[in-house]
């Protein structure tokens, strides 16, 4: 408050001079402000001329205040060209996740919302340590891979509060989908460390590397005040610009610093005192700083008289000042800089400032005035050309004199040991580049047989720009750079010193053949010293053993008790993160058990030995699941029986619990039948998770198809908990996710989310503890659930269409619920349109205590075809139900439908483009009204067969724009096939129906006004409502859509199908539907009056309506009808003669015309085969010419044609009509 009370008058002061215009770096300041991201484009990033340099450590802070729960992004660093995260924080639900150098460290801390939370993270490349503090107490601490870079990556990008990528024009783009919601305010970062009680000190300096400052930061929304984002700080940086101008010429015989310091002294308030003040070399002009940078370095000058050249002359100046008391931040830069904006006279001099160059800057420390100030060196460093490739600094606890060891040649001794990390860059484009350098490197190392490379691991540095290396320059392809980390184990007992010098030079000579160029960019070689692993006793199933003290990497074996001829094996191994040595498990295989699962009865399990019961349960099991496939009902039995003692003798450790679910998953995914003993194990591990003793507030336990998630919740703050988990089942390992709090969807990338509400809290059970404890279990397999209902393969009515989840509390059973369970889950298969799906939970009791699926307490409420959600009123096992008794479509009929789709509209295409060819190419077959709508149908099905055949292939580069033009062009072609077919339809209407003159001027203009204008405008509103209507299903929704698991560019959006696809096929088919009953009413009627029939008039009428029936499009009505019984049939049928229409309007329309295959043979054939000219000359120019003079789109004289009836409506359907039906 005294602070504020010293500084009010000035603050005040300040705020009148920038309201009349005074312009200064305060004005810029973010402190006291904040970044709201609120789902709108919001990207704040660091200018471009900000460079961030190449840091060996680092600290970064600030503050987070987070409204809502989905993936989000702090800030986010990347190298220069994209590539991965050098540096970033974000996280999902309750996990907190830090990005470096691409590699993720994640850890459980839940930021609750709606409140403001401190997040730091410091790193250090030397100690090859990263911490994580959060509200000043270290939350995560951790080594950092040492393969990894210990140097951050400079001139990268920098944004806050969503990810980005660089596109290929080099421009920093938003990445959709992990967007900060919430607010962010004081980032910064600095170039060191930042120790435990430099954060706990709630700090107010700013960053040296990153500032809380505009000029730094390109953004698309302005930031926000807030009152609450105050921080008080004493010690501040002032840099500026000031120009000095003397009222008397040729006297400037003062002292500049002099000057300077009477000045700040003047118009500085008593609470603002000079620390000191370094001035720059004059200069001409005043050179402001670019609104990013800091000043250039300055030099400070002696106080010395001004020379009189230095008169009217502009000094960079630094000033260091003390507040006391502490006063914010945005309150001391605001009076300073309204201070400084004014000028000041000292006798003959006037001072002034630029206020444009102003910046005042809260710093951690103030500098020591050195008395008197050193000389300043313009030398003081060598510009680094290249990663060095010396060796380190010789370990004080190695001796490196070189002597020969004085040993005899019978002695023994272990070997010797190396640790090498090598960075690499490769030339070229092999395919497998590991094994290119592990080949390399075996093969320097282990020529003289001396040496062993142990423990390779390789790892590419992806998005890292490589530079040129020892002057040498490669121009044929941009190099990629990897890191290598390994043991080298020589054997020889030469001299460590020989030995480093050999690895050092063999590693430092490359490898070059014809296309592949291998450099060394970095290397470090360290002796290790190793211990032996320790003589130990162990007892398994194969007998005790007794392992005698071994050297690193030896092998030491031991007799089997059984048989004795036979051997086991054990490594002391030397561990590539740690350097240390330990013994591996026994690898006993060839050793025969001397017990078996049966013995396990004879076994009393006590709380010494649980643990050790649980271990030989895990080994008999491996044993008997190596030998055969299952294990027989008698051995099962005993496993869980004995299994069931376990968790009933005492409370179980979490090590134990693990083995426990290790075992129960390795019988699920075995072929073991379970059945019997399904509700037993069940319960088994409900109650080893509620007996689990652990200290953390949670844990999570996972192995193949089978995860467990144990969360001690307190009473009195429970506000819902969320569990999810992502599985895949060609990995079978199950991934966890738990959020304390309640989300009311699927996570994501999550395959099953349960949630449960607030109103749990009052079925808790009371006591004196105040911790509850809830458990979330997953089944990746249904061997547990077998219900009649789904397993029996003749009688079953539905199928489990999802995995199997559940929640439950200890002690506590939980039903009627008001707020209700929420169980959302992904389906196995996606749900047709038809299909029906069911929420259903396990229902101990049914099926005479076998258990069984029911549906009551859940309502199902189905959200797309991959995923369902189900509200409960109680907590068990729950999951989704699909109803296969509607005869779905199979997955071999799937596959054949989309062979039959790819290969009809690749035949159509072919075809459609030889009509085309035909029509446009002889100008007598395009005279007439039918031809040349015929041509724009068959270049509307052509684009649109195409369009589908190369949709697959388009989608598959994952290009946004790129399949959304796709989708488009694909909605295009399609509407355009159809209002062309409908347009037929009018055409043949008023050729056949409307038999009196109708008069229609540009009537083929018209109709491709119509034709092509309607499909353009509807595709045109969709984009522009929204464009991210179309889009690329995921496997699973291209299955629905197409029978096909390709990823496909649609329409993704249902609303956008069903009106402007559905509907408006609907409306084309029904209307030449009707058209198409009415040409056969009057063909019929016209018939009648005729006195005779024969089978070619009979043949004719047979062509003329499935002439009419493709070129009206009525094959797809079939698609509307295609459910029930014939299904299957139905599909078929719709995909075969749909897929096909463009052969077949060649079939019709060129095939079959005789007027086209006279086209044909007097232009195509030869010899006797070829038509003349003439035979078609004279009356095609007679009717020509005098069509022209005719607009009518029909006349009497067609009703009274003396032609076939039928060959009047064949004409008109086909394209032949006779030539009076000129187009004008």
């Amino acid at each position: 408050m005294n602070s504020v009370r010293s500084l009010s008058c000035l603050t005040l002061i300040s705020l009148c001079m920038q309201l009349l215009g005074s312009t200064s770096s305060a004005s810029t300041s973010l402190w006291g402000k904040k970044l709201s991201f609120k789902g709108r484009p919001c990207m704040w990033q660091l200018q471009p001329e900000a460079v961030v340099p190449a840091l060996q450590e680092l600290s970064a802070c600030m503050l987070l205040h987070r409204t809502h729960t989905p993936e989000w992004t702090g800030f986010d660093y990347k190298a220069p060209g994209g590539g991965h995260t050098e540096l970033g924080l974000g996280g999902t639900g309750t996990n907190l996740s830090v990005w470096l150098f691409g590699e993720k460290h994640s850890l459980e801390r839940d930021l609750k919302l709606h409140e403001w939370h401190t997040v730091c993270l410091t790193w250090s490349g030397r100690a090859r340590r990263l911490r994580i503090y959060i509200n000043g107490t270290s939350k995560y601490d951790t080594s950092v891979n040492p393969i990894l870079l210990q140097q951050l990556a400079p001139n990268g990008s920098l944004t806050l509060g969503v990810s980005h990528y660089i596109n290929t024009n080099g421009e920093v783009q938003q990445q959709t989908g992990k967007d900060l919601l919430g607010e962010i305010g004081l980032f910064r970062m600095w170039a060191r460390e930042w120790s435990a009680e430099e954060l706990r000190g709630q700090s107010c300096a700013d960053g040296d590397v990153v500032r809380w400052d505009l000029r730094q930061w390109q953004h698309k929304c302005q930031p926000e005040p807030d009152n609450n984002l105050h921080c008080a700080w004493s010690l501040y940086k002032i840099n500026m610009w000031f120009k000095v101008h003397s009222t008397q010429p040729g006297n400037c015989l003062v002292s500049l610093e002099e000057v300077t310091r009477n000045w700040l002294e003047s118009i500085f308030p008593h609470n603002i005192s000079v620390h000191n003040i370094l001035l720059s070399s004059p200069s001409r002009t005043c050179h402001v700083v670019n609104n990013f940078a800091a000043l250039p370095t300055q030099q400070s000058q002696p106080s010395t008289a001004l020379s009189n050249s230095t008169c009217d002359k502009c000094f960079s100046s630094e000033v260091y000042v003390n507040v006391d008391p502490a006063a914010n931040v945005e309150v001391v830069q605001a009076n300073i800089a309204s201070l400084l904006s004014s000028t000041f006279s000292y006798d003959f001099l006037n001072l002034t400032a630029d206020p444009n160059s102003i910046s005042i800057l809260p710093v951690e420390l103030l500098p020591v005035v050195p008395e008197p100030l050193p000389t300043v060196s313009s030398g003081t460093a060598t510009p680094e050309t290249g990663p060095t490739q010396s060796l380190p600094a010789r370990p004080t606890n190695v001796s490196t004199t070189g002597d020969p060891l004085d040993l005899n040649e019978t002695a023994v001794g272990p070997d010797t040991f190396f640790r090498v990390n090598l960075t690499l860059s490769m030339y070229g484009s092999p395919t497998k580049p590991e094994d290119i350098i592990e080949k390399w490197v075996k093969e320097q190392l282990e020529v003289n047989v001396t040496m062993i490379v142990l423990n390779l691991i390789i790892k590419e540095n992806v998005g890292r720009n490589m530079e040129q290396h020892n002057g040498l320059m490669i121009f044929h392809g941009q190099p990629k750079q990897y890191y290598c980390t390994f043991h080298v184990q020589e054997y020889n007992i030469n001299s460590v010193a020989e030995i480093l010098t050999l690895i050092n030079a063999t590693l430092t000579s490359g490898y070059k053949n014809d296309s592949i160029i291998i450099q060394t960019m970095d290397l470090a070689i360290k002796h290790i010293v190793t211990a032996n692993c320790l003589e130990e006793t162990t007892s398994t199933i194969y007998g005790q053993y007794i392992w005698p003290e071994a050297f690193p990497q030896v092998t030491q074996t031991i007799g089997c008790q059984r048989p004795r001829s036979e051997i086991g094996f054990r490594i002391c191994k030397l561990d590539i993160d740690t350097d240390t040595t330990s013994w591996t498990k026994p690898d006993m295989k060839n050793c025969k058990p001397l017990v078996i699962i049966s013995d396990l009865d004879n076994i009393t399990v006590t709380t010494g030995n649980a643990a050790e019961v649980v271990e030989m349960i895990q080994d008999l099991i491996d044993v008997q699941l190596g030998d055969s496939a299952e294990l027989s009902s008698s051995e099962l039995d005993t496993v869980v029986e004995k299994l069931r003692e376990v968790v009933d003798i005492s409370s179980i450790k979490p090590a134990i619990g693990a083995d426990i679910v290790n075992i129960v998953a390795d019988i699920l995914i075995s072929k073991t039948y379970v059945t019997p003993v399904a509700s037993i194990l069940l319960n088994l591990t409900d109650r080893m998770g509620n007996n689990m003793d652990f200290h953390e507030g949670s844990i999570s336990i996972s192995a193949p198809s089978l995860a467990l998630s144990m969360v001690n919740v307190d009473q009195n703050k429970f506000s819902g908990l969320t569990f999810g988990v992502s599985f895949d089942s060609s990995d079978l390992n199950p991934e966890i996710f738990v959020n304390h709090s309640f989300v009311g969807g699927l996570l994501p990338d999550t395959n099953a989310t349960i949630s449960l509400p607030s109103e749990l809290h009052n079925f808790f059970p009371s006591g004196e503890r105040n911790t509850t404890r809830v458990q979330f279990q997953f089944y990746g397999t249904d061997d547990l659930f077998q219900d009649p209902q789904t397993s029996n393969a003749t009688q079953r009515s539905c199928t489990l269409n999802s995995f199997v989840v559940s929640a439950s509390i200890n002690n506590s059973l939980i039903n009627n619920l008001k707020d209700g369970v929420v169980v959302t889950l992904r389906h196995r298969t996606p749900k047709q349109p038809e299909d029906k799906v069911q929420c259903v939970f396990w229902d101990f009791q049914k099926n005479g205590g076998r258990g069984g699926w029911n549906s009551r307490g859940c309502e199902t409420r189905s959200i797309s075809a991959n995923r369902t959600s189900c509200l409960c009123d109680h907590l068990t096992h729950f999951a989704v139900l699909l109803d296969v008794s509607r005869t779905p479509i199979s997955d071999a009929d799937s596959q054949i439908l989309t062979v039959i789709s790819y290969l009809g509209c690749g035949i159509s295409s072919i075809f459609l483009g030889i009509t085309l060819l035909t029509y446009l190419a002889f100008e007598k077959l395009r005279r007439d009204y039918p031809s040349k709508i015929l041509i724009n149908l068959s270049e509307a099905l052509l684009g649109l067969n195409m369009l589908f055949l190369l949709d697959s292939w388009l989608s598959s580069f994952s290009n946004y724009s790129l399949c959304i033009a796709t989708a488009a062009t694909l909605h295009y072609f399609l509407l355009a096939s159809f209002t062309w077919m409908g347009l037929e339809a009018v055409h043949m209407y008023f050729a056949l129906v409307k038999v009196f003159n109708i008069y229609v001027p540009s009537y083929i203009p018209k109709f491709c006004a119509v034709g092509w204008g309607i499909p353009l405008v509807i595709v045109s509103l969709v984009l522009a409502i929204d464009k991210d209507a179309y889009g690329s299903a995921v496997p699973e929704e291209s299955a629905v859509m197409l029978h096909s698991t390709d990823q496909f560019c649609w329409l993704q959006n249902d609303v956008f199908f069903y009106v402007t696809v559905v509907a408006f096929v609907l409306v084309i088919v029904l209307c030449n539907t009707f058209v198409f009953i009415v040409v056969l009413i009057q063909i019929r009627q016209m018939s009648s009056n005729k006195h005779s029939t024969n089978s070619r008039s009979s043949l004719h009428d047979l062509r003329a309506v499935a002439s009419l029936t493709v070129l009206l499009g009525l094959t797809w009505s079939m698609g509307f009808f295609s459910f029930g019984p014939g299904k299957v049939v139905l599909m078929y049928l719709f995909t075969i003669f749909n897929t096909l229409q463009g052969f077949f309007v060649f079939f019709f329309h060129c095939l079959m015309k005789e007027n086209v295959r006279k086209q044909w043979r007097m232009h195509l054939c030869c010899g006797r085969f070829r038509l003349s000219d003439y035979s078609d000359g004279s009356r095609s120019v007679t009717m020509g010419g005098h069509c022209k003079k005719n607009h009518l789109i029909n006349s009497d004289s067609v009703a009274s044609d003396n032609t076939s009836t039928i060959r009047k409506v064949s004409d008109s359907s086909t394209g032949s009509t006779p030539n009076h039906h000129q187009g004008v």
